[in-house]
């Protein structure tokens, strides 16, 4: 069921309200946290309630689902993958998506330059860590983040922008914010590594975000909050 867009509006003001008061508790300027509104599995409605709102990007889990439905909505907004990509849809996600965050692998990463070049562009990624060692999710180890990282920045139509993470799912907020500093620790040593400034921390979801921002998140990543439960996903 589609909501009518004076409740996204409420929903969305909400959000925004939840990420200011997360900031001022942890002491930091609210501008600092963006908002990706994840539109996966909902129609067209859902990204140009998005852009009506005045929300600058939306969240897509699946490369045909999104070019589909970006190809129906006539907004300005910039398009993310966060879902998993596999190395044989990399030309189309280069072509369609202005940053790709779910990237965890150096054959991956050379599948997107590739891919990129023969679109002609720059295209931005964030290296996914599997913060929270969890073995339900995707993303390179911690310890192996050094060496993706080094093989992403000799890439030359690649734009590193930062990290990206998923929480296990658990029922303890320790899990979260122990996954979350993570990744916070992990970008200060890759800052000082490699001398890059590596500026968005894509993490923290609709039941997490909280702790994502104290920890120093510059993206959380909402869905549910916005527009309500999703539908099943589609077949792959």
């Amino acid at each position: 069921m589609i909501p009518d867009y004076s409740t996204f509006a409420a929903n969305a003001e909400a959000v925004l309200a939840q990420i200011a008061a997360a900031c001022e508790r942890s002491g930091r300027d609210s501008a600092e946290v963006s908002l990706l509104a994840v539109t996966k599995t909902h129609g067209a409605w859902a990204p140009e309630f998005a852009a009506r709102f005045g929300l600058a990007s939306v969240g897509e889990n699946r490369v045909q689902e999104a070019v589909d439905k970006k190809a129906l909505v006539d907004a300005p907004l910039r398009w993310e993958l966060i879902g998993h990509l596999q190395s044989n849809k990399a030309r189309l996600a280069a072509a369609h998506f202005d940053r790709v965050q779910s990237v965890d692998s150096g054959k991956l990463l050379q599948k997107l330059n590739t891919a990129a070049d023969a679109a002609g562009r720059k295209l931005a990624v964030l290296l996914q860590i599997n913060a929270g060692h969890d073995p339900a999710k995707f993303g390179a180890d911690l310890d192996a983040a050094p060496a993706l990282l080094e093989v992403a920045l000799s890439l030359p139509h690649l734009q590193v922008d930062g990290l990206m993470t998923i929480a296990p799912l658990s029922g303890d907020p320790a899990v979260a914010q122990r996954t979350f500093a993570n990744l916070r620790s992990c970008r200060d040593a890759l800052r000082a590594q490699f001398g890059v400034p590596l500026d968005t921390l894509s993490m923290g979801m609709t039941g997490d975000l909280d702790a994502a921002i104290a920890a120093g998140s510059t993206q959380v990543r909402v869905g549910t909050a916005l527009f309500g439960h999703r539908p099943p996903a589609p077949p792959s």
